[in-house]
């Protein structure tokens, strides 16, 4: 077996295993709840994909899940723990329907288009703040960026629920709306809106530029051995925010999407855990754009069949949550296994 080929086995194989030992913890953990394991998944298929509708369902909670785990996958590819893709999200979304309010009126094309831009500089720059203080200041990312989050979410109540409440929200606190013109439309006739699109685009682009170009390698470089970047003269600062700010800026597209294709207005929804749910995405897909996009259905499915566990076996609503907390558990401790796994190491042959 080649070096390339065992990387690629154990790449595949661990996650999947791991996945069948987080589903069989999720059994146990349900069978002590009173519920038949075997029905609950049953369910929890049904709720994903058992119909075109669940797939419907599955495909709109998809797209922002592609989106935030870039925020994680493009930093940890520099050597970066990032997990502040509920923050640019929040942000991302938040400016991004400032900019729809205040532009309502103008071309369609144009509002979503500034709409969009909003939530790339705004989401983008918030996690670059975190690489900058990381590279400059030696600051913890991982607690810089958790941190960042609860401010982003402190900032949407704060405007939400303040100066932009539209009165007419009286359930649900909201600003004002961005417009009917200026929402994303569905693909055809199904309720997946083009949300949907602006993520695999993007998580193929990415894949593209991280392992096709001169930048991607250097990203690489950083990431396995800074010093030696340092002394092969890369603008190691420089890569460091500059992919901080592109896994940000996704998870900026992915507010834009909750705003201009969901919602029609900024409220406390986009602090939904999309972005902490791509945290487990990213990891699953071991920060593999491409892998993403069907891990991150994986997860969308789950997310989406939390309703029907909930009227079908009277189960609470974060039951799928508990399911998500035990893969990533699990993804985390499996971590300890690649390249540990004789089978898949290439066999040294002796030329004596």
């Amino acid at each position: 077996m080649t070096r390339e080929l065992g990387k690629l086995l154990e790449s595949i194989a661990i996650p999947v295993v791991a996945l069948l030992v987080s589903l069989f913890l999720f059994s146990v953990f349900v069978s002590f709840s009173g519920a038949n394991a075997f029905e609950v998944l049953g369910g929890i298929y049904r709720g994903a994909f058992g119909s075109w509708f669940s797939w419907q369902n599955t495909l709109v909670r998809a797209a922002p899940l592609m989106l935030t785990a870039l925020c994680t996958a493009l930093p940890a590819r520099i050597g970066l723990i990032v997990i502040g893709g509920e923050g640019a999200m929040v942000i991302g979304g938040l400016f991004a329907a400032l900019t729809g309010i205040y532009l309502d009126g103008l071309n369609p094309l144009l509002v979503i288009s500034c709409m969009t831009l909003a939530g790339v500089i705004t989401g983008g720059s918030w996690v670059a703040a975190m690489g900058a203080l990381k590279h400059y200041r030696n600051v913890n990312e991982t607690i810089s960026s958790l941190l960042l989050n609860y401010i982003a979410i402190a900032i949407l109540s704060f405007l939400v629920l303040g100066i932009l409440r539209d009165p007419a929200t009286l359930n649900n606190p909201s600003s004002y709306p961005i417009g009917e013109a200026n929402m994303i439309g569905d693909i055809g006739d199904t309720s997946i809106h083009g949300g949907l699109l602006f993520g695999l685009a993007i998580c193929i682009g990415l894949w593209f530029l991280m392992r096709r170009t001169i930048y991607g390698f250097a990203v690489d470089i950083v990431g396995g051995n800074i010093r030696a970047a340092q002394i092969s003269g890369l603008p190691v600062g420089k890569l460091i925010i500059l992919t901080c700010f592109l896994g940000g800026a996704a998870a900026g597209i992915a507010g834009v999407i909750e705003v201009a294709a969901v919602h029609g207005r900024a409220n406390l929804s986009l602090n939904a855990g999309y972005g902490y749910a791509g945290i487990l995405v990213a990891f699953l897909a071991r920060h593999n754009p491409i892998a993403i996009i069907p891990v991150a259905i994986l997860l969308g499915g789950i997310r989406a069949s939390s309703g029907l566990l909930q009227r079908s076996f009277d189960l609470p609503d974060a039951t799928t949550l508990v399911l998500q907390g035990i893969i990533f558990i699990v993804i985390l401790a499996s971590e300890a296994l690649y390249g540990r796994i004789k089978w898949f190491q290439p066999k040294v042959t002796s030329n004596a």
